[in-house]
């Protein structure tokens, strides 16, 4: 095994843990003192983000079911990532422009990039062809 495949699955394997950690603090439900829950908004979460390259994935076919079995609109906000569970919340920001989503498919249709942006979230975020965006997990407040 080469050095390079070595890092790859090292970091990869980095960043499953720390989406799996993401995902069981995101499906938590804090108590109250009168013995019911709340289910807290989500907020930004530390103070880092990370960068990653990513672009629309191109305009919902009819009908058109991810890996996470949703069904695409055009107006469908949400990303794709190879690694992050379905229904994880994340920021992702680009320029001045700031917005809560979640991952809604984990298939990419494109290689060289890390996210894929439904085409009304690239729209939103004023992305066009791939760019590097800014993103964190979402935590509940």
């Amino acid at each position: 095994m080469s050095l390079t495949i070595l890092q790859r699955t090292i970091a990869l394997a980095a960043v499953a843990l720390v989406a799996c950690v993401a995902a069981l603090a995101l499906t938590g439900e804090a108590s109250r003192s009168d013995g019911g829950t709340v289910t807290d908004v989500p907020v930004a979460g530390g103070t880092g983000w990370y960068t990653a390259l990513a672009g629309s994935r191109g305009p919902a076919r009819d009908a058109e079911q991810t890996a996470c079995r949703r069904i695409l609109t055009g107006r469908s906000l949400g990303v794709t990532h190879p690694v992050l569970p379905c229904g994880a919340k994340i920021f992702i920001a680009y320029g001045d422009v700031e917005v809560l989503t979640e991952v809604i498919d984990t298939k990419l249709k494109s290689n060289g990039r890390q996210f894929e942006l439904t085409e009304a979230l690239a729209q939103r975020l004023g992305i066009e062809g791939t760019q590097q965006i800014k993103w964190r997990f979402a935590t509940p407040s």
